[in-house]
């Protein structure tokens, strides 16, 4: 009985430490979220802005429209083909997409 009880306040601490650290642990997720949200943000703007469809884009790159809407939305980055690619459709140089996102990671 007495293994039991060890094993059980064992796990506890153990549940303990990895939410401190999860915890502790919030600011660097805060800015990795806002990393891939501003460069998602930077995508989008210069697609509306040019009156495009994220089908259009997709037809245009090879790839699928859920590509193009999870880049959109920072759950995944374009392949760095693909971010010239962009860049070149948009009309605008890569370095200003990543730019953009340097400028907004720089104001937080």
């Amino acid at each position: 009985m007495l293994i039991v009880y060890g094993a059980i306040i064992y796990l506890f601490v153990l549940l303990v430490k990895a939410l401190r650290k999860y915890i502790k642990s919030k600011d660097v997720r805060e800015e990795k979220k806002a990393v891939c949200r501003s460069l998602g943000e930077a995508l989008k703007a210069h697609r509306t802005e040019k009156q495009m469809t994220q089908e259009f884009v997709a037809e245009t790159l090879g790839v699928s429209r859920q590509a193009v809407s999870k880049w959109e939305n920072g759950t995944s980055d374009p392949s760095t083909s693909n971010l010239c690619a962009l860049a070149k459709l948009y009309g605008i140089p890569v370095e200003e997409l990543l730019h953009e996102t340097q400028d907004e990671k720089s104001e937080d």
